[in-house]
């Protein structure tokens, strides 16, 4: 559902995680496209390639400094630390402009969100991918993916509500059960099983989750599957 030079000096091991990443204070007024706003760009988009080239292990604040071509001392100052860096290219990503997609039924809606995830997961190297991975590691970094996931799965509620307009699926069908288990196969093939996708299983998936929607099986009172009549 979306979304995604060498260090020089000792890698800045100690720093990882050291302990709760204080809130970046308010950043003051500035222009649209501004200094501030061009080094978090730079920052961030080093902190992503490091990650896809290189894994969590090597990611340092030195190294995502050295690549963005920024100094150090501005990254520590700003970002503290790798979780702090994580949980802020998380928190940009929160806030793009991206909106569901509307093709005029549930399924079609499904199956065009699972097809952007299929190729943010499938794509080499997966920037999608790594930051899940990251976010075993970092506590910073897992609470950012969170609010990542609840800003998506918010954003996407409005398929299941048009799908309730159009008559397609019951009133009381919970909106957050639907979008789990129509998405959720391509996270497990992927991110679990470590395998590729088939081409087929975004549509079958998102298939089978409106079939399912629209038989009644997803109640609001729990937002949990129920069995099939």
């Amino acid at each position: 559902m979306p979304q995604p030079p060498q260090a020089t000096g000792t890698p800045d091991t100690a720093s990882r995680d050291s302990g709760p990443h204080s809130a970046t204070p308010p950043a003051p007024a500035r222009r649209p496209g501004g200094r501030t706003a061009r080094i978090r760009t730079q920052v961030l988009d080093a902190v992503r390639s490091e990650l896809v080239e290189h894994g969590f292990d090597a990611l340092t604040v030195d190294s995502v400094a050295d690549r963005a071509g920024v100094h150090r001392t501005t990254v520590y100052r700003r970002w503290r630390d790798v979780g702090g860096l994580l949980a802020d290219a998380l928190d940009a990503d929160t806030g793009d402009g991206w909106q569901p997609p509307d093709t005029g039924t549930l399924e079609g809606d499904l199956a065009a969100m699972n097809g952007e995830i299929h190729a943010a997961l499938s794509e080499q190297p997966s920037i999608t991918a790594a930051l899940i991975a990251a976010s075993f590691r970092s506590e910073e970094a897992a609470g950012a993916l969170r609010d990542f996931w609840e800003a998506r799965y918010a954003r996407c509620e409005i398929t299941v509500e048009r799908a309730v307009e159009r008559g397609e699926v019951p009133p009381d069908t919970a909106a957050r059960a639907v979008l789990v288990v129509a998405t959720a196969p391509l996270y497990h093939q992927v991110v679990l099983l470590r395998t590729a996708p088939g081409p087929a299983l975004p549509a079958r998936a998102a298939r089978s989750a409106a079939l399912a929607a629209s038989a009644g099986v997803f109640n609001q009172d729990t937002s949990e599957p129920r069995d099939l009549p």
